[in-house]
């Protein structure tokens, strides 16, 4: 079918992704704009972690306060194009970010911005609980590091399930959204405001 121009510069403002592909999807999809922006990331999930080494210089700083001013958000999200930081795939990510980090209030970004003395005082807690249990020392390791991946769960933004949808963690998110937008996304820093509370920077 014939695809116009206008429908497919729509789709590219609405994904980031190339003009090329963009067609191709509205082709497969008869020309339904969502169930091409659906076929461009299916499209695209297993190209996204080969973009992972790519440099991300460009991005947003997003400001996020919620209902009532006593609780705020300062997040920078980079991507490696200006054009990508201004469409509403990319914007809404970062708003979407935000709220998470707004509600779970994340220690850091990742486990490998934790410090080593914060892993080993938190490890050497679940040991010395472990070892209550007068277990073999094989099932008290295992039980020591069943609950640090828990621990690294609520408290690293990546691996934390998305508000949203908890059958996928906020790292499949963004793997989602480079898929789509065809470009490498990290978080930068943020730092949660509340009111009544010192903040986190990360």
């Amino acid at each position: 079918m014939s695809i116009d121009a206008k429908t497919v510069k729509v789709l590219r403002e609405k994904t980031g992704a190339g003009m090329m592909d963009c067609k191709r999807a509205l082709v497969e999809t008869d020309g339904d704009l969502e169930k091409a922006v659906e076929a461009l990331r299916k499209a695209g999930v297993a190209k996204a972690e080969k973009k992972g080494s790519r440099t991300a210089q460009e991005g947003l700083i997003y400001s996020y306060i919620h209902h009532g001013g006593r609780l705020g958000v300062l997040l920078e999200v980079n991507c490696e194009t200006d054009f990508v930081a201004k469409t509403d795939g990319f914007k809404d990510l970062v708003h979407n970010l935000s709220i998470q980090i707004a509600a779970t209030s994340p220690v850091s970004v990742s486990r490998d911005f934790l410090s080593k003395d914060l892993i080993k005082k938190e490890k050497n807690i679940y040991i010395e609980q472990a070892k209550d249990s007068k277990k073999p020392d094989n099932v008290i390791e295992k039980i020591v590091e069943g609950k640090m991946e828990k621990y690294f769960q609520e408290i690293c933004l990546l691996e934390q399930p998305f508000i949203k949808d908890s059958d996928k963690t906020v790292k499949d998110l963004i793997t989602e959204a480079i898929a789509t937008l065809g470009e490498n996304i990290t978080v930068g820093r943020y730092t949660r405001f509340a009111i009544g509370e010192s903040h986190n920077d990360s």
